[in-house]
């Protein structure tokens, strides 16, 4: 990423798999922005090398401004957290409050099952086939961030006009 001059955008937090991207990141001399919720801030979860942490109220602001500062999404493997943050930016961009790519780092088939029950809710019709291509998966993170940067999103409907009162 500091190679590519690509910032991370992150929870803020110093420990787990995110944390050590924050220290790669930062150590090549890489830009990193944190968003950590007050309450983890207390805990003294919050990295101590990141220079642009936002401290926020809550998981909600949090993610909104996340979303706000980068320019695609990643997931990397994780647990319900994770799967939770996907499915919400899935559903924003859907609805079109976002037109950005995101991307799954698919090590050692992580999210096979998850793409394959993607492909079963669009064969049961609860997906439309074209919001397939909203989720992009690679093995290889320079490969998945070479394909976010040049992905097509499909054309979404906004549905949503958050400008509109």
């Amino acid at each position: 990423m500091a190679e590519r001059k690509i910032s991370l955008v992150y929870g803020g937090g110093s420990v787990g798999l995110m944390g050590m991207i924050a220290d790669a990141v930062l150590d090549a001399g890489g830009e990193v922005i944190g968003v950590i919720p007050q309450q983890l801030a207390k805990k003294e979860l919050i990295h101590p090398g990141v220079e642009q942490m936002h401290i926020v109220d809550n998981m909600h602001t949090r993610k909104a401004l996340m979303s706000e500062l980068c320019d695609a999404f990643i997931a990397m493997p994780g647990g319900f957290g994770t799967l939770e943050e996907l499915f919400e930016v899935v559903s924003w961009v859907q609805l079109g409050i976002y037109r950005k790519p995101i991307g799954l780092l698919n090590i050692s088939g992580f999210y096979d099952p998850l793409l394959n029950l993607v492909d079963h809710c669009i064969e049961t019709e609860f997906i439309k086939p074209k919001y397939r291509d909203l989720i992009i998966a690679d093995p290889t993170p320079a490969i998945l961030v070479d394909h976010l940067t040049h992905h097509q999103l499909p054309v979404i409907e906004k549905i949503l006009d958050l400008n509109e009162t």
